[in-house]
């Protein structure tokens, strides 16, 4: 990955995706969550497009502020870009943003990690044990 990639995705606001499906609130207006779910589809996007078979990534850290309501048919634009990669390539760090046709409606950050598919999985299996 390099400094600066980016990807978009756009959506329009129907009412699976409000505040009141999400149970976040109770408006039929764009809910949070799902910014930050396209958020982070955005930068995973971006990611999955150079690594390695075996490979993917998860989020790690989250900060966003969603500063404007969007409304039932509108379309939301979401934008994730690149701002910094650790030395050894495992951490990345995204600039998130996302605006609909009146302007933006949110930005933040948003953190990566690299992970090996498989080994994941079976360390996430291994706790459905350690919590009996």
């Amino acid at each position: 990955m390099e400094i600066g990639e980016s990807f978009e995705l756009k959506r329009i606001v129907t009412e699976d995706i409000t505040a009141a499906a999400a149970g976040s609130g109770g408006l039929q207006v764009f809910g949070t969550p799902f910014l930050i779910a396209m958020m982070e589809n955005a930068a995973w996007t971006v990611m999955q497009r150079s690594l390695p078979e075996g490979k993917t990534s998860v989020g790690t850290k989250v900060d966003v502020a969603h500063t404007a309501p969007t409304p039932l048919g509108m379309e939301v634009t979401v934008r994730a870009e690149v701002v910094a990669v650790s030395p050894n390539g495992k951490m990345v760090d995204f600039k998130v943003s996302a605006s609909d046709a009146a302007g933006p409606i949110g930005e933040g950050t948003h953190q990566r990690a690299v992970i090996d598919a498989e080994c994941f999985l079976s360390k996430c299996e291994a706790r459905k044990g350690a919590g009996a």
